[in-house]
């Protein structure tokens, strides 16, 4: 996902969120990009080599488990949102945070199709259900947004309910972030071509098969479809306490540095504000 346009020097960074270029397969091959924010642009580092990468995945983990303390210990609470085309890396990326945070203060909700349970409760209910308790951290593996995206597409929501969705969606991370909540939310973008290697890869690898379904492939012949909803995600949802992180994912060593780094970041300065405001 490109963002296109330009901000006046002293324009608030986040409060006029750029446009959208919704062709996301143009971001797959491009440095990260942020949807407003301070440092926007700012992450681009790719074609990194294996020992380079595992000495900066060391460095970022290690700064990530010293932040996951300190919110501990002041009771904080994260909530981190992973989106993206199918085979964009999500599981493994999510990995690389894990394997840097305490186990007993973690949680990974990988979201799939809904219960019979849940489909007789209102949309949210099965993601409120996980919001993290005090010092803790939610990682979702998709999430709230299967409304707007793969339920919108394949015809499992009506326009009605897609469309209401969004408002839903705005409230319920508003409600979030109004108490206390870290909201941070990535796109992770693979270009056509990069999934269609990674398709093929995982049907050729024994290990790798069960990661493959029919779906994938069907979902895949919906691109274009899916590359409008996700546009219209995109413009929707970027909020000033939830504002959306592209990431540029063809290179998955780049990806996964590039979301340790942000969360790294954003929770360094949301900790520093919080303690500030417990001082005043």
């Amino acid at each position: 996902m490109s963002v296109s346009g330009t901000r006046d020097a002293g324009a608030d960074p986040i409060a006029a969120p750029p446009r959208v270029d919704h062709r996301t397969e143009a971001l797959a091959g491009r440095p990260t990009r942020r949807l407003g924010g301070a440092g926007a642009g700012r992450y681009a580092l790719a074609g990194v080599g294996k020992k380079e990468f595992e000495k900066e995945l060391r460095r970022l983990q290690t700064e990530l488990a010293i932040q996951q303390r300190y919110r501990r210990e002041m009771g904080l609470r994260v909530v981190v949102v992973f989106e993206g085309r199918d085979a964009a890396g999500k599981g493994g990326t999510i990995r690389r945070i894990t394997s840097a945070l305490d186990a007993r203060f973690y949680t990974v909700v990988a979201i799939a199709a809904p219960t019979e349970e849940e489909r007789a409760q209102p949309y949210l209910w099965r993601f409120w259900r996980h919001v993290p308790r005090r010092g803790r951290f939610t990682l979702f593996d998709r999430s709230w947004y299967g409304r707007v995206l793969v339920e919108r597409v394949e015809g499992f929501a009506g326009e009605a309910d897609w469309m209401r969705a969004y408002s839903e969606i705005n409230d319920f991370e508003e409600h979030l972030s109004r108490h206390g909540l870290l909201v941070a939310k990535f796109w992770l973008a693979v270009s056509k071509d990069e999934q269609l290697r990674r398709f093929e890869e995982r049907e050729a690898t024994g290990f790798k098969r069960f990661k493959i379904t029919p779906d994938d492939w069907r979902n895949r012949k919906r691109w274009k479809d899916y590359e409008n909803a996700i546009g219209e995600m995109l413009d929707r949802t970027h909020r000033p306490d939830a504002p959306w992180v592209l990431v540029s994912a063809n290179d998955k060593h780049h990806a996964r540095l590039e979301v340790l780094r942000v969360c790294a970041d954003v929770m360094a300065s949301t900790l520093e504000d919080g303690r500030r405001g417990s001082r005043t």
